[in-house]
């Protein structure tokens, strides 16, 4: 007994089984910006078994647990990231504390395979590793496929648990073939028989309306290729289909890849000369940005993503410096909140801090509304009620 006893404690402590206790605990002396438009000055916000169960001004009518002082610094909900390229590997155990300290609790991958993405999820479940909670999904090509072998693909994903299509990529210039089309109606209505959500990289309007047409519900950028009109934005909205921003993706990166000043793409290559499938003269750094307004203005559900091959911080602060010019802090707040939480299919458990929501929350060492530069400044990440990183 003494010996199992004994394992318990050293299991807690290396982090073994601890993802799978949520702690009760309560967070006293915060700005709750809730998420929803609503701020809450020198609030507390109660946590049991990993669920909020009040977010209000002043002290709790009843504390839980531990109790956390935040000092007057910002609770907001964790970041989510609904398009990064993650997978297991050698070096999973640092990358997936680079995004929790980074403030992310939960990241839908990019792309398969998807057994990896499940090894790596089940890592992090496990408590083997520390992680944001994973989404997976799995690769799916719409070249030399036919529609038969495409549905076929679709019930394979579904068998193994996954939920959603890695990016399903559509000729963006001069616009997807009739072929193209004709198997991803087919994979669009084989996912809605086995609930499984189809995502679509439709990086030109042509491209993002065929979609649209073929009845995808999610796409993972926006046009970079040209500039979306108004009427497009408008259906894009009418049809529900919900979109990601990846604003960042043709702005140059400095002082990520090396600290010579020298413009580069977010793979560490020269800008812009190696930006995927572009034109070379760095259009896609004026397209994306406006193309996220104009989709915003039109109404249509609009969400945050990094898709970076680079540090968690350094492609959050690239994403969210891009983003900047062109929206409010109050805007901003939305679309990596509620707006990125529906586009995951999550909306009624995570993007706010409102009771009943699944208790992802961080503290934030300035005021989130007052600049983007506040949200790199992450001091304590809780995912699922349980305090995950404390740098206070």
């Amino acid at each position: 007994m003494k010996r199992l006893i004994l394992t318990v404690i050293a299991c807690l402590t290396f982090g073994t089984l601890a993802p799978l206790f949520a702690q009760d605990l309560t967070i006293t002396n915060a700005r709750i910006v809730v998420g929803n438009g609503s701020v809450i000055e020198r609030g507390s916000i109660v946590v049991r078994a990993g669920k909020i169960t009040s977010a209000a001004a002043g002290a709790p009518a009843s504390a839980s647990g531990t109790v956390i002082d935040a000092k007057g610094m910002s609770a907001m909900p964790g970041f989510i990231d609904a398009h990064r390229h993650i997978n297991t590997g050698p070096n999973e155990k640092a990358q997936m504390q680079a995004f929790l300290e980074a403030g992310y609790t939960t990241i839908l991958s990019g792309g398969g395979p998807a057994e990896g993405n499940i090894m790596l999820r089940d890592h992090i479940d496990k408590g083997e590793i520390n992680g944001p909670r994973i989404i997976p999904s799995g690769t799916l090509r719409l070249a030399n496929n036919t529609p038969e072998m495409a549905r076929a693909e679709i019930r394979k994903m579904a068998e193994m648990g996954i939920k959603f299509t890695g990016e399903i990529a559509l000729t963006p210039i001069p616009g997807p073939s009739e072929k193209e089309l004709e198997v991803l109606r087919a994979v669009v209505d084989e996912a809605k028989k086995v609930g499984v959500m189809v995502q679509v990289h439709a990086v030109s309007s042509k491209a993002m309306v065929a979609a649209i047409d073929a009845g995808v519900p999610l796409l993972v950028h926006l046009p970079n290729k040209d500039w979306m009109s108004k009427e497009d934005a408008k259906k894009l909205a009418a049809s529900g289909t919900k979109i990601l921003g990846t604003v960042g993706f043709g702005t140059p990166v400095f002082g990520v890849f090396a600290d010579d000043n020298a413009a580069r793409f977010r793979d560490g290559r020269p800008w812009p000369d190696s930006i995927v499938d572009g034109v070379r003269l760095g259009e896609e750094a004026g397209y994306m940005p406006v193309n996220a307004r104009t989709a915003w203005d039109a109404g249509a559900i609009l969400g945050y993503c990094t898709d970076t091959t680079y540090a968690p911080l350094a492609g959050l602060e690239h994403e969210l410096k891009t983003i900047n010019p062109m929206f409010s802090m109050k805007d901003i707040i939305k679309m990596m909140g509620p707006n990125t939480a529906s586009y995951i299919q999550m909306g009624d458990q995570l993007g706010t801090l409102e009771p009943g929501k699944i208790a992802d929350i961080i503290l934030l060492d300035g005021d989130p509304l007052e600049g983007y530069w506040n949200m790199l400044k992450t001091k304590l990440v809780v995912k699922g009620g349980r305090v995950v990183v404390d740098k206070r």
